[in-house]
């Protein structure tokens, strides 16, 4: 189920005793949790509820706080955070774990009891039967990352909640400077709504002058460049970018990542793959695949390939040689510019 959908539960009388929160949208993992915290009252929270986290604690520990009865109450919360023993991942903790007493107890919770499983993962490992048995038994909560629309909807509930609103493009972009992350967009709203307190109106100027543009959206501007063989524009990006401080092994480390990403969704895309499928198999965000696949329209594979493999003789030009980063990439340009198109 859905956050809205969770909140209609928990607002109610059919409390269940077991969820399992799955997905690695932060926002969304916060408010969820706080949803779970509000169902104890503030004077029995510190008797009835546990937080423990599987790298560090025996889930054995958070077992023997689960069987217990609520103090003075009618629930006890206990929240397992990090459980990667659902997931296929090896983990360096060398905490032992009676994964057989967790799954007698999935079976067979306490009434009393809200277990709640905090599992910020891209996927889970289906073939234990332990994950079967809590996704068969448990109420499951989706927190996965929004695409651009459940997003920009999200927020502008939000700010009509506030009683606030958009100015014209504002939300526009807003969503560019943040990429669509939800957990930004919602760190960004507290600084735009105060100072917009007076007229309650956030506008396109407010939202340039208070959010900042990400190196990654920074870079975007700079990949259009490179592939539309603009050798003045995409110096004078690279230039800016190191003016501000930015690392060029870094800059060069996100070109590269944004390259090798357009270069998967373009072979991906023509196998017939859908956004949604895109950003599941890539596990990157979903706004981050639609703007590749936007900037792939007008690219060839031969060009991002080209691009891609220059960018990497500069990153060993950068590990191994003193030259200078701009020199570097000038040249670059002007032997991708000379190649024919």
């Amino acid at each position: 189920m859905k956050i809205a959908e969770l909140t209609r539960q928990l607002a109610g009388s059919n409390v269940q005793p077991l969820y399992l929160v799955t997905g690695t949208e932060r926002y969304l993992l916060n408010q969820i949790r706080e949803q779970f915290k509000a169902i104890i009252p503030e004077d029995q929270a510190q008797m009835n509820v546990g937080s423990y986290d599987m790298v560090q604690t025996p889930v054995a520990v958070a077992l023997d706080d689960a069987m217990a009865m609520p103090f003075f109450g009618e629930h006890r919360l206990v929240i397992i955070d990090e459980p990667y023993f659902l997931t296929g991942e090896k983990s360096k903790s060398k905490v032992d774990h009676d994964l057989d007493a967790l799954l007698k107890f999935i079976e067979h919770p306490e009434p009393t009891t809200i277990l709640v499983f905090f599992a910020p993962y891209d996927k889970l490992d289906n073939r234990k039967k332990l994950v079967k048995t809590l996704k068969k038994v448990a109420v499951n909560v989706d927190a996965s990352p929004l695409s651009e629309r459940d997003a920009r909807q999200f927020v502008e509930q939000q700010v009509d909640h506030d009683g606030y609103k958009f100015g014209p493009g504002a939300l526009d972009t807003l969503i560019q400077r943040t990429g669509a992350d939800l957990s930004l967009m919602m760190a960004a709203l507290t600084k735009l709504e105060l100072f917009a307190v007076q007229d309650h109106v956030m506008t396109t100027a407010a939202v340039t002058g208070l959010v900042a543009q990400s190196l990654d959206d920074n870079v975007f501007d700079l990949v259009n460049a490179v592939l539309g063989r603009n050798v003045k524009r995409a110096v004078g990006l690279y230039h800016d970018l190191l003016a501000t401080g930015e690392e060029p092994l870094r800059i060069n480390a996100v070109l590269v990542s944004q390259f090798r990403l357009l270069l998967q969704v373009k072979v991906l895309a023509s196998r017939g793959l859908s956004q949604g499928s895109l950003a599941g198999q890539l596990k990157v965000h979903p706004y981050r695949v639609k703007l590749a696949l936007q900037s792939d329209r007008h690219f060839s594979q031969r060009d991002l390939s080209r691009a891609f493999l220059g960018l990497i003789n500069i990153e060993t030009q950068l590990k191994q040689t003193q030259d200078d980063p701009e020199l570097l990439f000038n040249l670059f340009m002007l032997q991708f510019t000379n190649q024919a198109a």
